[in-house]
């Protein structure tokens, strides 16, 4: 199979996967603390149709490939009423962090998986066990870097409802009045980051975790590998 095909093939599911496993956590949440917004509304389920967002998962992303910008995007976010919660003030703490810590929980599956790989005599190559090593290896990398990207305290990303459940409650209702400017402050963060003198801002933000997060991975894989 060709090289670029080949990656395709592995990094596309990945992507899948660790979008839908990331929303649907933050429902199953929910709906464990009280609300069943986002079981009404038919969104606990893994059909990836229920999560696209047909700009920020298809056509942003395509673009930024097109173009050989850094690439990201998102999922449709499940509905959450906060309301709704047992208590809303833990409860959308929890919510929120589910989503990641998911996708930790899978990219440490993944790196098991490697590890058997590995332990099996997988070769690297494009063979069907090298393939596997290449899917699993994205599925790690791609988990990892949502989880993070997603912590970012900027709203309405996952960090900005738990930095919110942490302030103090007078500081909580003035950091959430940002909820509505957060994609802008977002996207000028995103455009700084392709600025001279402030280029990378958004690489020295996520990078740093990523890649400490990536190496306790390769630690597990080693350890499993034997």
């Amino acid at each position: 199979m060709d090289g670029t095909l080949l990656n395709i093939a592995a990094l596309v599911p990945a992507l899948v996967f660790a979008i839908v496993f990331h929303e649907v956590a933050h429902g199953w949440t929910a709906l464990a603390l009280g609300d069943p917004t986002a079981k009404e509304r038919r969104r606990l389920s893994l059909n990836p149709i229920r999560h696209v967002d047909p700009f920020g998962t298809l056509i942003l992303p395509g673009l930024l490939a097109l173009a050989g910008a850094p690439i990201f995007g998102w999922a449709k976010p499940v509905p959450v009423v906060q309301q709704r919660l047992r208590n809303p003030r833990f409860g959308m703490m929890a919510v929120a962090a589910a989503g990641p810590l998911t996708n930790l929980v899978m990219a440490t599956l993944g790196a098991l998986a490697i590890g058997l790989l590995v332990r099996g005599g997988a070769p690297a190559d494009a063979s069907l066990g090298g393939f596997a090593v290449l899917a699993f290896t994205y599925f790690v990398a791609i988990n990892v870097f949502v989880a993070f990207f997603n912590l970012l305290p900027i709203p309405p990303f996952d960090g900005s409802h738990i930095v919110e459940g942490v302030l103090p409650r007078s500081w909580a209702a003035a950091y959430g009045n940002l909820r509505g400017v957060g994609m802008v402050l977002f996207f000028i963060l995103v455009a700084l980051s392709w600025y001279g003198p402030t280029s990378g801002i958004l690489d020295h933000l996520i990078g740093p975790p990523v890649e400490w997060m990536l190496g306790r991975f390769d630690a597990v894989v080693a350890w499993v590998a034997g």
